[in-house]
């Protein structure tokens, strides 16, 4: 979903005022950039959240705010006392989570105002992401989102207002939670009926978003939905740093490793191989999907976003160039990052990605592997000296470590030291803002002898760093994650032949199937000094499920085989729609929540459905001759038709999925350019404006008439929403005619509840586009034809066809 800061319900609006609550200051919280005075510990008596095992909540466990933990108890106690639920969701490793505990959460005004006038509920995000995924929906209807997630509730749990973060008092351009706090509990007494008002409208929106999971509507999934989507990533590729989502009109927005869109690329480039470029340091000049992979790896295994002494990458860089990174460290990202480098190994031999995951795996042996064979879920971004502390240097204190001389010099040379500080306080992130080549030539040296001189420089770095004090680890082993990395590992030993990265999958996997699973064998969520809790999602069968087919595909042991079909089998019996197609992520006697989620969508994480219909095509090859998993796979497939049409590059693990399905049920052939139902639904024709007289250099004006089908629309443009695929003329290559302009006339503002909460704009019935493009001095004299390339995406209220194209035929005569 974009972002809505801007468009917000009336009723919302309406409650927000009453509350006395500036609702623009949420839009603001992106430009905080200062770290908060750490207070002392508090020491007061332990709450509700002590007898939790997730470190996150045990951090709260001592605040002065009378916490519970999400239950029926909280909600009862609500009920019975008439009260408001404030509902507070994080996680352990969010910097403005441990922000906004030290200033408000253990502030005695603001604990006193919530104890007297609140039930007041922590959770912790990762433990629970259904409850999560339900009220950021209901979040993201006002506000851009994000955590710490403040949410306001009626004792039922319908939601009716929400922010992020606050500070607890007001300052200039902020709202305080204290004001927040009083202003609500003073609706509560007296605009009760407007309170109730709002939470219909945020639970509506919040049951049509989650809720709408799969359609009954099928679209048809020929291979141009897949070069779709490889279309729009090429689009959303930054040409001069690598990664995808950039935005030139906003070039400094937070950039993510997105490993889902490699996994996707590097399979395309497999299936049709073109020539690996010579270097992946230098500016890509096309669409090739090589090319933008390891320009992208590149760009980041230089960047500030991986840490340069320990391995592993950090969740995000805080702008396009990858330097400055948000210093948490996700065991998800460094699982599907690891399996990447192996994946650009294999298809490149070039080894600096075989010894990019084998850094990984380092680290992760490291740092975040427990006795018992799981997986840590995660580090913290900052420690007690601030956020990033932990990783960033001077120049003085590298030479302390290694010595004032060459190796000192050649350290700061290479990693950035000897340039401006990127860092606040004159300090560096460490990254190699220039190719290792380069540096090397600098040295008069080879790459391989400069990292052989590096390497042991990196060690000592490393070892005195250890010494600091370092950011807190989330030790909780969650299933799904460890699933992911499980997968990496077996990547590892298949690829790499290291035994010790086959032991490590082995043991993690025998850990999570002994300790993670209850006495039915349903999987158990979280496990945390010797507790394994929570029933699992969805994303837990699934991804232990892909790492242990990745596991069999390894080593080849046929119990591993076994166990994932197993898992399989029962996620199909808990999880899947057997009416519509698809899998919820809720399992079918899953505690009731206001919507029940199905969602297709790659994110930081794979898609579950996504992963789930890998895992069946798996599955499906292994049993040779046996259909269910195919006939599952493809009906999946057909239920999330509607959303891969729509927009084919947020959902790149479906689309390696459905060309696996394609390899063995090849779909019908299209008509060429076009998805077989598009020239049913549009056509067009187009005209030179009369009177003129073409000549060869010169501008030529014609009106291009769209006639679209009663019942249909298609986008306009702009469409009014960033992640819909507008209407678009553009010339044919190699045509007579260059410096084409077109004047798209403004759409028809329409809600599509299938779409967005949002207004869209359309183009529907008859629409004329003018425009203007300039013929080549070349042209000769006589008839002449330019084509023209119409570009757009047919939908009726429940349904969009795949992107498709015509070809649209400009007739004209050229004066002598």
């Amino acid at each position: 979903m974009p972002s809505s800061t801007a468009v917000r319900t009336t009723r919302i609006r309406e409650v927000a005022a009453a509350m006395g609550v500036a609702l623009a200051v949420l839009a603001g919280l992106g430009s905080i950039s200062t770290v908060a005075e750490e207070p002392a510990e508090h020491a007061g008596p332990a709450n509700s959240l002590a007898g939790e095992t997730s470190p996150y909540l045990l951090l709260h466990a001592h605040d002065p705010v009378e916490w519970r933990p999400w239950g029926p108890e909280a909600f009862a106690k609500a009920k019975a006392e008439n009260k408001p639920i404030f509902l507070s969701i994080g996680y352990s490793s969010c910097f403005w989570c441990h922000v906004m505990q030290r200033e408000s959460f253990r502030d005695p005004a603001v604990a006193k105002l919530l104890n007297d006038h609140f039930i007041s509920i922590k959770v912790d995000r990762e433990e629970r992401p259904d409850v999560d995924q339900v009220y950021m929906a209901a979040l993201q209807a006002f506000s851009t989102g994000g955590w710490p997630m403040s949410m306001f509730l009626l004792p039922d749990g319908r939601p009716f207002f929400g922010g992020t973060y606050f500070p607890p008092r007001d300052k200039p351009g902020f709202t305080g939670f204290e004001t927040v706090l009083a202003g609500v509990a003073k609706s509560w007494r007296e605009e009760h009926a407007e309170i109730e008002r709002a939470a219909a409208g945020l639970t509506e929106i919040v049951r049509r978003k989650l809720g709408k999971g799969a359609s009954r509507r099928k679209v048809p999934l020929g291979p141009e939905v897949v070069a779709e989507g490889r279309s729009q990533l090429a689009d959303q590729f930054d040409p001069e740093y690598g990664g995808f989502g950039f935005n030139p009109g906003n070039a400094r927005r937070p950039k993510f490793p997105e490993p889902v869109n490699l996994v996707f690329l590097l399979d395309q480039h497999r299936r049709d191989p073109a020539k690996a470029p010579a270097s992946p340091t230098s500016a890509p000049s096309n669409r090739d999907p090589l090319t933008m992979s390891l320009f992208t790896l590149d760009h980041m295994a230089r960047g500030g976003v991986r840490d340069q002494l320990g391995g592993g990458y950090h969740r995000y860089a805080t702008s396009r160039f990858w330097i400055v990174p948000h210093f948490e460290k996700m065991l998800y990202d460094n699982a599907q990052l690891a399996s990447v480098h192996l994946q650009a190994f294999e298809l490149t031999g070039d080894p600096r990605w075989r010894d990019e995951a084998g850094a990984t795996f380092a680290f992760i042996d490291r740092t975040m592997t427990s006795p018992e064979g799981g997986f840590y879920s995660s580090l913290d971004a900052e420690t007690k000296a601030g956020e990033g502390a932990y990783y960033v240097w001077t120049p003085d204190e590298v030479k302390q470590v290694l010595g004032a001389g060459p190796d000192a010099d050649a350290f700061i040379q290479v990693y950035g030291l000897k340039r401006e500080p990127n860092f606040e306080g004159d300090r560096y992130v460490l990254l190699e803002p220039r190719p290792r080549a380069e540096q090397a030539e600098s040295f008069k040296t080879t790459p391989a002898e400069l990292e052989r001189r590096l390497a042991p420089l990196r060690a000592k770095l490393l070892k005195a760093r250890d010494q600091r004090p370092g950011p807190s680890r989330d030790d909780k082993i969650l299933t799904a994650w460890n699933g992911l990395m499980i997968a990496a590992y077996a990547d590892g030993y298949r690829v790499l032949k290291d035994d010790r990265l086959l032991r490590a999958a082995e043991k993690a996997a025998d850990f999570l199937l002994d300790k993670l699973r209850d006495p039915s064998g349903r999987l158990l969520r979280t496990y945390r000094a010797g507790q394994a809790r929570l029933p699992a999602y969805l994303e837990d069968y699934a991804y232990l499920a892909h790492g242990l087919l990745r596991l069999h595909e390894a080593a080849k042991d046929g119990r591993r085989l076994e166990q994932a079909r197993a898992l399989t089998d029962r996620m199909i019996a808990d999880f899947a729609d057997e009416q519509d197609g698809g899998f919820f992520f809720t399992a079918d006697d899953h505690e009731s929540l206001l919507a029940r989620s199905k969602d297709p969508l790659d994110g930081a994480l794979p898609s579950a459905n996504g992963i789930a219909v890998l895992n069946l095509m798996a599955l499906h090859r292994a049993d040779a001759g046996e259909t269910r998993y195919l006939d599952l796979a493809g009906k999946t497939l057909d239920a999330f038709s509607p959303f891969l049409a729509q927009n084919p590059a947020s959902m790149p693990i479906m689309l390696v999925g459905l060309l696996e399905y394609h390899d063995v049920r090849p779909p019908q052939k299209p008509a060429p350019g076009a998805s077989a139902d598009a020239p049913k639904v549009v056509s067009a024709q187009a005209k030179v404006v009369e009177g003129q007289k073409p000549k060869a250099g010169g501008a030529v004006a014609v009106v291009v008439s769209l006639a679209i089908q009663s019942g249909w629309h298609v986008y306009a443009n702009p469409t009014g929403q960033e992640f819909l695929k507008p209407t678009t003329i553009t010339l044919e290559a190699g045509q007579p005619a260059e410096s084409i302009r077109v004047d798209y006339p403004g759409g028809k503002a329409q809600t599509l509840a299938s779409v967005s909460p949002e207004p869209v704009s359309l183009y529907e019935g008859k629409v004329e586009i003018p425009l203007r493009f300039r013929l080549t001095k070349a042209a000769a004299p006589g008839k002449l034809r330019v084509l023209l390339r119409l570009k757009f995406q047919a939908c009726d209220d429940k349904v969009c066809l795949a992107p498709a194209s015509l070809v649209v035929p400009v007739d004209l005569t050229i004066a002598p």
